[in-house]
């Protein structure tokens, strides 16, 4: 299981490497110096 990461505001994210669409990979260094919009949500079916 990943680490668990609390984030402040305003503190730097931390290193993110995932999956995207068509088996591509995502990671957050690729786009250094460019505006970037991560959202994270619950597992589906979950409250919350």
């Amino acid at each position: 299981m990943p680490e668990t990461v609390v984030l402040d505001a305003g503190m730097p994210a931390p290193a993110i490497e995932a999956t995207a669409t068509g088996n591509g990979a995502f990671t957050l260094a690729d786009h250094l110096g460019k505006w970037v919009v991560v959202y994270f949500y619950p597992r589906a079916n979950t409250p919350g």
